[in-house]
């Protein structure tokens, strides 16, 4: 029952279900979540932290990029599956999920690393005190901002 509890709270809000439907694609970085919501760096990660305390995501780190994906069918629960199947076959149709669809387009067809850096020059995390830091980001591909991991 417990379980069941956790899985119903983690559906409970519009953008987790979202967050949801976008991840059928594949897996995504926590900055093309921001992207594809418009909502502030803390607010993405708590969602995505309620949704894998559910047990319906898993996440991985690259360096300092962190990505999530839906489980496997070996990885998550059959009651987190099931529920899964039912929230994805219910949202295929919705409108807000149709338009999600075609952000999520343009932002795969963007380099996450400029998607990061535009975030953190758009304000929504503070800019580096050292300019060297984003020349170095730039260089390097990694990102020093909490927007990606």
């Amino acid at each position: 029952m417990r379980e069941l509890s956790t899985i119903t709270k983690a559906l409970a809000d519009d953008n987790r279900l979202r967050i949801l439907a976008a991840l059928r694609h594949g897996e995504l970085c926590v900055c093309q979540v921001i992207e594809l919501l418009q909502l502030a760096p803390s607010t993405v990660s708590k969602h995505l932290s309620v949704l894998r305390m559910a047990g319906m995501l898993e996440s991985r780190k690259d360096g300092r990029w962190m990505h999530y994906r839906l489980p496997s069918e070996s990885e998550g629960s059959p009651a987190v599956h099931r529920a899964l199947t039912l929230v994805l076959d219910t949202l295929a149709d919705d409108e807000r999920i149709i338009a999600d669809d075609e952000h999520l387009r343009r932002i795969l067809a963007t380099d996450p690393v400029e998607i990061c850096l535009r975030q953190r020059m758009g304000g929504c995390c503070p800019p580096s005190a050292n300019a060297s830091e984003t020349a170095a980001a730039n260089a390097t591909g990694e990102p020093s901002s909490p927007c990606c991991g």
